[in-house]
This record gives C-alpha cells, structure tokens and sequence, in this order.
C-alpha cells in the first residue's frame, strides 16, 4: 500500500471521471418530496401539494430544488476512483453540500452528469475533497444545475509536500460566501416534526446507506439509534424557507449551501431558523428535542416575494 506521501495532488485534481447517467420519473419527485416531510402534517397544504398531485389543472407535479441533490449519484465511488487517494469508506463524513439552480427542473427525466474535482485539502488528520457535478438534460442539453459535495476523509491527510498544508480550489469565492449567525431575532421561523419512519421513507430515493436504517449499524457508529439523512435535513430547511420566505414559490431559489453539523434522529423536531439579507436568507436549523443546531447555510434568492 503507498505511503500518503506518495500521493500526487495534481494526478487527483486534474482526475477524468467518465460521464454518468441519472433518469428518474414523476414519482420519483413525489416521493422525494414526500421524504422531506410535504404534506406530513397537512395532506391538503397548498404550498406541497403541487409537489405530488396535479392541483388546478397542472399538467405535471412541480418539483423541489433540492431534489437536484439527488443527480450526482455514485459520489462515494467516484471518490475511491482517484488516484493514490487512500481512505475507509466507513470513515466518510459528507461535510457540506452547495447547489445552483440554472432552470426549474423537470418532473422527469433522463440526465447526462459531469463530474470534476473542485477543491483538494490537507488537513492534516484528514483530506477534504470537493466534487462539482454539473447536470445536463440528456436530450436538449440544457444545463440544469450544478453540485459540489464536499467530504471529509478522516485518516487521509498528510500529503502535503511542504510545511504549509496543501489546498487546491478551482471555483470563484462567491460561491463561498462566509457567514454567521445572526445573534438578531430571525426574521422567520418554521417548526416541523419529523416522522419515526422520515430515514425509511427517504432512503426510498436512493441513499441506502444501513447508518439509517439498520440499528445495529447505527450502534457500531456510534448512535443510538439509525439517523436521518443530512440531505434529508437540507430538504427539509430549505422546504421551510420556500413556505415562509418565498411563500411556496420553489422557483425563486438561485443557490443553496449546507455545513452539516450534527446528527438528527428521525421523529426529532427541526426548527429553521432565518434571517433576510437583501436576496440572501442566512439559515440555521436546530433539533428541539437537544436544542442543537444541526445544520446552517445560505439560501439566495432570484428576487423576494411581493408579499413579503
């Protein structure tokens, strides 16, 4: 096995993953939609029901931002794909999460995605890797949206040739733009309780990860018990801020980033926090039940609600 420190930064960074495909359906979007709890607590809610049945003479369902989350599949396995970049898969942490939004996204489907390395880091104990996935629409070839995941590769850093540790990214600081939380009273607030059964049902959009469903699995890693998907949790914030900031309107979303963490425990309640800067919304969402804070962002907007 090669020593970290034969590892060659710029065989990973300029890596060429092969193009991949992702096809899904109607129901595919209903059932992510229903994942991230629309329509849990109100089957008639106007603001979720287009999300998974023809209200008022729609021709097809509409579709959340964040199910374009599910477009780079694989990420796991593109990652064990880069050259001399040795780690434990069962150590991997999915660290943050950011995605643009260049069209409203269709209720089905078939999607070319291309994949590139965005960011390399040393941190030393640990790597950080950042894969950027832009997803085109295999027909038209209309560019849809754009992925970066990040992840946090425990026991795989150390690479670095020099004292100064080694990092690498190849996408502008606009896109990261850094942020705290407001000690300000939010703007908005949004209180939703997740079901028991909120990881078993999301997992039926692909992640199939035993960490959520297995207790046994979940115990090994340390939990009490199987817990919730973090894009779950994404899922379910971002569905807060377009019910209360963009007032059910899904297609004001531009951009939306995730640092994730901690953990949420499926039946736990989340609530999402928000603050308005001018087009941008700074969000925090905790768990009631531990009173911690599981997951913050950044959400921007392509124009505010008139009834704001």
């Amino acid at each position: 096995m090669a020593g970290k420190s034969d590892l060659d930064p710029q065989l990973i960074i300029s890596h060429e993953f092969p193009e991949s495909a992702f096809t899904y359906t109607e129901r595919d979007a209903a059932l992510y939609a229903l994942g991230i709890g629309a329509c849990s607590t109100d089957a008639v809610d106007s603001k979720d029901l287009k999300y998974v049945y023809h209200q008022d003479g729609q021709q097809s369902i509409e579709v959340l931002p964040t199910f374009a989350a599910l477009f780079p599949v694989g990420i796991q396995s593109r990652i064990a794909q880069l050259p001399g970049l040795e780690f434990d898969p069962r150590l991997l942490l999915h660290a943050q999460q950011y995605i643009e939004i260049y069209k409203p996204l269709p209720s089905s489907g078939s999607i070319v995605n291309k994949a590139t390395v965005a960011g390399l880091h040393d941190k030393v104990k640990a790597a950080v890797v950042e894969i950027e996935v832009l997803s085109y629409e295999k027909v038209s070839g209309v560019l849809l949206c754009m992925n970066r995941v990040s992840v946090f590769l425990r026991g795989a850093g150390g690479f670095s040739k020099s004292s100064d540790p080694y990092s690498y990214t190849k996408y502008s600081s606009n896109q990261t733009s850094a942020f705290k939380i407001p000690k300000s009273q939010p703007f908005a607030v949004f209180e939703e309780c997740t079901q028991p059964s909120q990881a078993l049902l999301y997992r039926l959009s692909g992640d199939y990860n035993p960490l959520h469903s297995d207790p046994m699995v979940a115990e090994v890693a340390g939990f009490s018990r199987p817990i919730l998907h973090g894009l779950c949790t994404l899922g379910f914030a971002v569905r807060a801020i377009i019910k209360t900031i963009c007032r059910g309107e899904q297609n004001m979303i531009k951009n939306i980033s995730g640092k994730f963490l901690l953990h949420v425990y499926p039946g736990e309640t989340i609530i999402t926090e928000m603050w308005l800067d001018g087009l941008k919304v700074v969000y925090q969402a905790k768990v009631k039940e531990r009173n911690r804070a599981v997951l913050s962002g950044i959400v921007t907007l392509n124009r505010l609600s008139s009834s704001l």
